[in-house]
């Protein structure tokens, strides 16, 4: 059973690995808009009145959250797949540990993501890019949980080293 998981595991993982980098792009781009079209204060100026302290020009009042979550989503989701193909390479119990931690971690910031994710889309004004980040968003949650479990279920007949032989 243990074997037959590393290749689901290795497809969901390539497929996050390119998902996460296309989610990271896309977050360091609205990252760049916001500070290219952001409020420019100068010192005999006062702040607006709906200043908001994570202004973003795209979007409504949840984009801020949803990008800087989804771009620190992205950044761990990219050193998960990094950490996670080590753990494909050697397939024991010492290789999963930082596997499942980071895959869990990623998505766990992935869950925080797609539910601001959620929050911004049932406000208006949204831009085309950010439509796209969210739908990924949304897709990485449920792929990323699969691609924890397939290596959480590809676990179950690994012993540690030190562990194995006959017990008398």
């Amino acid at each position: 059973m243990a074997d037959n998981l590393k290749p689901v595991a290795f497809l969901l993982l390539l497929l996050n690995l390119c998902m996460y980098i296309i989610l990271a792009i896309i977050g360091g781009w609205a990252v760049n808009v916001a500070i290219d079209r952001g409020f420019i204060i100068g010192p005999e100026l006062r702040l607006p009145a709906h200043f908001h302290p994570i202004f973003f020009p795209i979007g409504n009042f949840a984009t801020g959250f949803f990008v800087l979550f989804s771009l620190i989503a992205g950044v761990v989701g990219i050193a998960s797949a990094i950490v996670g193909f080590t753990h494909l390479r050697f397939w024991n119990y010492h290789s999963l540990q930082p596997a499942a931690v980071f895959g869990l971690l990623a998505w766990a910031l992935t869950v925080l993501a797609m539910g601001l994710a959620c929050q911004e889309i049932s406000f208006d004004r949204r831009n085309a890019k950010l439509g796209t980040m969210e739908a990924f968003t949304i897709v990485l949650t449920v792929t990323q949980f699969f691609y924890v479990l397939a290596i959480h279920g590809g676990s179950q007949g690994a012993v540690p080293v030190e562990r194995r032989g006959n017990f008398a």
